[in-house]
This record gives C-alpha cells, sequence and structure tokens, in this order.
C-alpha cells in the first residue's frame, strides 16, 4: 500500500492539473471501490473548481467549490494518472479507456485524471469541507510527521511507560499518521533502534532522535518520488526511486551498509508484517 510519501508524491503531480481548475465532467464507471460510493458522485463533482489539492496522512483531499472535498484512498493498486494537459505540464496523450479506469475526471483544461484500480481496494469519498477532519477517516489521525505538531515531546509522552514493540508503535496511525512499514523500518536502522524493542525502555534522547530522522526518510523519498515495488507509479506513470535506497527493507540476507559492520540484513515478522533490521547495528 502507498506510504505517505507515495501519496504527497501523486498530490504534487496531481495539483498543476487540477488546483484551481474547473472539473468539466466527472465519470464514475461504477458502484463501489472499497465500500460504494457516496449518492450523485458524479454529478456533485461535474462543474466544481477543485479549490485546493492537499494530503492528510494516505489520503488526497481535493476542497471544492462547493463547500465538498472529495476524499481519495489508492488502496493497494490505485492509480491516479494525468493525461493530456494542453500547457505542457504533462507530455502524455489521452490513453485508450481500460478495464478497471474506474473514475474519469476531465477537467476544463483538457487535462483527464484517470483513477484506476485493478483490485479495487482504494476509495473516494465526499464530505463537507468544513467538517472534514471530523470524517471517520480523518477524526482517528495522529499529527503529520513533517509538520509542527510532531515533535520531540509528543513522541516521548505517547511511548512512556508502553510495553509495544517500537516498530507496532510508529504504525499506529493514531500517535503519527501516514508512517508505513518501509518507511519505519529505514528510520528504525538511522536511529539504531531494533524493531523489536520496547518503547518504555528507550532512553529519551534515543525517542527524541527519532523524529529528525523520520523527516529526512520521508523527505528524501519525497524527492525521490517514493518506493515503487509493485503498482505504484506517479501521476505521470514514472516509477518512484527511493527503494534503490534502502538500507535494510527487502534485504534480508544481504551485508550491512554501516562502514565495518560485519552484520546481514535479518527479517522477521511482527503483527503480520515483515521487519527488516541489521542485529549488529540495531540494539
Amino acid at each position: 500500500m502507498p506510504e505517505l510519501p507515495e501519496v504527497e508524491t501523486v498530490k504534487r503531480g496531481l495539483t498543476p492539473a487540477m488546483e484551481g481548475v474547473v472539473i468539466a465532467r466527472a465519470d464514475v464507471n461504477r458502484p463501489d471501490l472499497r465500500w460504494p460510493f457516496p449518492r450523485d458522485m458524479a454529478a456533485r463533482l461535474s462543474g466544481q473548481c477543485v479549490d485546493r489539492l492537499r494530503r492528510r496522512s494516505k489520503y488526497i483531499l481535493a476542497d471544492l467549490s462547493s463547500g465538498e472535498t472529495l476524499l481519495i484512498h489508492l488502496g493497494m493498486s490505485g492509480r491516479m494518472l494525468v493525461s493530456g494537459d494542453p500547457l505542457g505540464h504533462f507530455v502524455h496523450d489521452h490513453p485508450v479507456p481500460e478495464k478497471h479506469d474506474h473514475v474519469v475526471l476531465h477537467m476544463e483544461n483538457g487535462a483527464r485524471i484517470t483513477f484506476n484500480d485493478p483490485r479495487r481496494f482504494g476509495a473516494m469519498d465526499l464530505m463537507q469541507t468544513a467538517t472534514a477532519d471530523r470524517h471517520k477517516l480523518l477524526a482517528v489521525l495522529g499529527p503529520e510527521p513533517l509538520g509542527n505538531d510532531f515533535h520531540e515531546a509528543h513522541l516521548i509522552s505517547a511511548f512512556r511507560g508502553k510495553m509495544t514493540p517500537v516498530k507496532s508503535a510508529l504504525l499506529d496511525q493514531r500517535l503519527v499518521a501516514g508512517l508505513g512499514n518501509i518507511y519505519v523500518c529505514e528510520a528504525l536502522f538511522r536511529a539504531k533502534i531494533r524493531p523489536t524493542q520496547k518503547t518504555a525502555k528507550l532512553s529519551k534522547p534515543k525517542v527524541a532522535s527519532l523524529v529528525p530522522i523520520i523527516r529526512d526518510v520521508l523527505s528524501e523519498a519525497i524527492e525521490a518520488g517514493g518506493s515503487s515495488l509493485r503498482d505504484f507509479r506517479q501521476a505521470d506513470g514514472e516509477l518512484g526511486y527511493f527503494q534503490h535506497s534502502f538500507d535494510v527493507y527487502g534485504r534480508e540476507g544481504e551485508a550491512c551498509r554501516t562502514p565495518d559492520c560485519p552484520g546481514v540484513i535479518k527479517r522477521i515478522v511482527q503483527s503480520g508484517r515483515s521487519s527488516f533490521y541489521c542485529a549488529q547495528c540495531q540494539r
């Protein structure tokens, strides 16, 4: 599933074609994805201007001139693809419609935004912009890891007295929004913290060190266009490149990249997810 850097990359790719532009026509080609589409979604989108495009955790949010916000979640295999921008921002002509093109937004500037999702684990919803933060999917989210509300005091307080493995704690979207398996593995390696270490046993300086490290990992991944492992593509169809910079994720049995470290990368399963780490570097 795309994590924060991938969703941010897609949002940035969509912005030139969508922000400040009217949706001339919306085509909704099926009644549902992960759950049913909202009532009259095509009619409620058609004719509306996208006033602002933003991201919250792993969701893309399009604030509309109607006072509603379109929520988009890519799911496991969802892709938002841009084609046909007449101003030259994008080089791709409109492709031939595909079987899994479930929602298509025809923008007044000539761009076409296609939501393609073979596995149909993605989702779209419409909500009032004024109360969007109270939507059931957004109300439970913790602070953004790249925002001002994610700081050392927050993380120290969240970890205090809890015997949760640090990997599991960082994946808890109530604690911090948008982190996923890949980038937590990478951040813990840089922080030299073993993923099984209990949060209550970490020193305050060790916990505090995670904040800038998490921000650095996410920022570097966004700069690289995210990580393309299976289905992920940027909005222009290109691959992300951060997977070439992984220190531990997916590198089971390979040599640790820390200079002079004799360790090899190990993989364990935590709560059904693979954790990768170096037992020599991470204690």
